[in-house]
């Protein structure tokens, strides 16, 4: 061929410095780059050979060669895919944003799809430019007859080809690369670049130094390969030790027999796993393979939770493996890492578009040919097929789920306190989310049992039903039948759900639905209080209440005893020792005779509650949405029986003081005020115990 000296095709010569300085975003993505166009030559040549249209040698091995050589600060990336014509570089080099790639499958498209093409945009090349003040390529191609190709281009918009010198098909690229990254014709540094962007090509990628010292290796004979290279035969005689037998005689015993063994060259070892496990069936992987795969590309030696593999073909083309790691202190990130790939290729890994915001914890690999990238391929376009994929996600993660609550009980039990709070805050965003997963979150009760919804409101059923009566209920079922055309419906009872969200500090509240047969369930997490509501919807006839909101019949003594004297004398008095003239109180006869006095707070309130300190409304007065605490006292309880007898006669503001803050503490924390008067006052009352 002729020499030839020519312009490179693109519509202004200011687009040329744009792509070698801002078109990626880390400038070690060329390697990437690179590499990824070895591996589109290659799968086009298997395909070529696939289709009859060229025969690969008997000895072929698919490869790619990285060399960096420090002393002539290069670096080569070599190829023995398909090669290219002098035609094809002028066309696929030198114009600008043409992608062979994508002429490639448009050509072959009805003829064969069984492998996908790597490259899209035709500027991948171009990012050597980044790295490199000259790049050079050497190109022989498949076709019968052809010339080698040698191009050179020194960063301007002018090249130079002519014949080359290269004897093998494919390709060979190098880059001499400019003072300010010599870092890459490091081969610690390029190594570590390789395993970041290319540990799962789907060709093999070997990596070495230019003239560097030969490596050897000892092996077995039997292990020897046709292709390795034997330096030296080496000879092991047995080994034997001197042991006593039982007579107390010595004998040789031999420990280790005589060995044929081999000197060869070290054999490369790939950087690229080609198999990465994502690509394989669920079926062909076990529990182990999932766990080493993790630690191997996390990093994190802790065994992940459960893990969910992906592998769809239609409508869109998705594989990959989701896992929910495990977070062992509440300093541990809640912000996982997903890894995308495209065709094996790493893309980016901290892609936010494609996972639920409720799952983002995860970490992960996501491998999907079809997402829309952008031109650099480091990030996803705006695309409603990203929310898909998204949506996608979310259905298999909670089919994973209530499969496992179904079928593995044991397992999705242990699992729950970790997961309950992204599932809980799952089912608020997500509508779709929610229908599928509301019958499979536990509620853990005050005995640590785990229990569905539904179990609950069959528990609370069971605790009901004594109460009863047969004559009544039969009763009352027949007027229900009598009464179903009615135009009017009464409202459908509802169960109540009572909870604990401290069970410190609402131990006494605990103990006395126990005392009682009674049943509560602990949510103490930040999610939960804004998770019943959405429940509650959910199921309209089930409401949550808090433990401590009110006093169960269950736990009064009806006696029949008026106590509206005692109420409106003891509300007196406390009002006026606790100067709060607003304060509610209430005089019961309680089972519990131990208990003194206790507080309660309507459900209503509460949440009110939590609502302003959601939306910063601390500052505001809680009674204005009646938010005011109740106090109990026991009828029964000698202490309030003296402060009834003695009025404010003796030590009875002491005694209503101490009452009143017993009470709050079994409620909610002192302040760091009312915790100060609460242990002056406690010494002072032993004070007068002592004496």
């Amino acid at each position: 061929m002729s020499a030839k000296h020519g312009n490179l095709s693109i519509n202004s010569d200011n687009i040329f410095p744009i792509i070698k300085k801002w078109m990626y975003s880390d400038h070690d993505i060329f390697v990437r780059e690179l590499v990824s166009n070895g591996c589109d030559a290659i799968t086009k040549l298997k395909k070529l050979d696939g289709m009859g249209e060229y025969t690969l040698p008997d000895d072929y091995k698919a490869a790619i060669q990285v060399i960096v050589n420090p002393d002539e600060k290069t670096l080569k990336f070599i190829d023995n895919g398909i090669g290219m014509t002098a035609d094809e570089v002028e066309e696929y080099i030198t114009q600008i944003a043409f992608s062979g790639a994508t002429e490639f499958l448009e050509k072959y498209k009805d003829k064969t799809n069984s492998d996908q093409m790597i490259g899209h945009f035709g500027l991948g090349f171009y990012s050597a430019f980044m790295v490199a003040d000259e790049v050079h390529i050497d190109s022989l191609s498949y076709k019968e007859g052809s010339t080698p190709v040698h191009w050179t281009c020194d960063g301007s918009t002018e090249y130079d080809m002519s014949e080359g010198s290269k004897t093998t098909v494919g390709t060979e690229i190098t880059l001499f690369l400019n003072e300010d990254c010599l870092e890459f014709a490091n081969e610690y540094r390029v190594r570590e670049v390789l395993e970041k962007y290319c540990s799962f090509m789907p060709v093999e990628i070997f990596l070495s130094k230019a003239n560097a010292l030969q490596e050897y290796e000892t092996i077995d004979e039997s292990e020897l390969k046709d292709d390795d290279v034997v330096v030296e035969h080496i000879h092991e005689d047995a080994k034997y030790e001197e042991k006593e037998k039982e007579d107390g005689t010595k004998e040789q015993v031999e420990v280790s027999p005589a060995k044929e063994k081999v000197k060869i060259n070290k054999r490369p070892v790939s950087i690229s796993d080609i198999h990465p496990l994502w690509t394989k069936h669920p079926n062909e992987c076990s529990d182990e393979d999932y766990k080493e795969f993790y630690r191997k590309v996390f990093n994190d030696y802790r065994e992940p939770l459960f893990w969910i593999h992906l592998n769809m073909d239609y409508p869109f083309n998705l594989k990959g493996i989701l896992y929910f790691p495990r977070i062992n202190t509440e300093y541990d990130s809640i912000e996982g890492t997903i890894k995308l790939y495209n065709n094996q290729v790493f893309i980016a890994d901290n892609i936010k578009e494609v996972i639920p915001e409720y799952l983002m914890l995860l970490k992960g690999v996501i491998d999907c040919p079809d997402l829309p990238l952008n031109v650099s391929r480091s990030a996803l376009q705006n695309d409603g097929f990203v929310k898909k994929i998204s949506e996608y996600i979310s259905k298999k993660f909670a089919d994973k789920l209530s499969g496992m609550c179904k079928t593995d009980r044991e397992n999705y039990e242990k699992y729950w306190d970790d997961i309950n709070p992204f599932i809980k805050y799952g089912c608020i965003k997500d509508e779709k989310f929610s229908k599928k997963m509301m019958d499979y979150i536990l509620f853990k009760n005050i005995d640590g049992k785990y229990l569905t919804l539904e179990d609950c409101i069959n528990e609370n059923k069971k605790e009901e039903a004594p109460a009863e009566n047969t004559e009544e209920k039969a009763e009352t079922t027949e007027n229900t039948e009598n009464t179903e055309n009615a135009d009017e419906k009464k409202e459908p009872e509802k169960t109540t759900v009572y909870y604990v969200t401290d069970e410190v500090q609402q131990s006494q509240y605990i103990n006395m639905f126990r005392s009682q047969g009674m049943d509560a369930v602990i949510l103490k997490h930040n999610i939960d209080s804004a998770f019943i509501t959405h429940a509650e919807r959910y199921n309209e006839h089930v409401t949550f209440q808090r433990i401590d909101a009110d006093l169960t019949n269950d736990m009064k003594d009806e006696s029949g005893e008026d106590l509206t004297d005692a109420t409106n004398t003891l509300t007196d008095l406390f009002r006026k020792v606790l100067d709060k003239k607003d304060l509610t109180v209430k005089v019961e006869n309680l089972k519990d005779e131990n208990v003194s006095s206790m507080v309660t707070l309507s459900e209503e309130s509460r949440r009110m509650q939590d609502m302003m300190k959601m939306y910063g409304m601390t500052g505001m007065d809680p009674s204005m949405f009646g938010g005011q605490e109740t106090l109990i006292l026991n009828a029964k309880h000698p202490l309030v029986q003296y402060i009834l007898e003695n009025g404010e006669n003796g030590n009875t503001s002491l005694f209503c003081e101490q009452l009143y803050d017993l009470a709050m503490i079994s409620h909610k924390p002192l302040s760091p005020d009312e915790m100060t008067k609460f242990v002056s006052r406690s010494n002072q009352i032993m004070m007068l115990l002592a004496k």
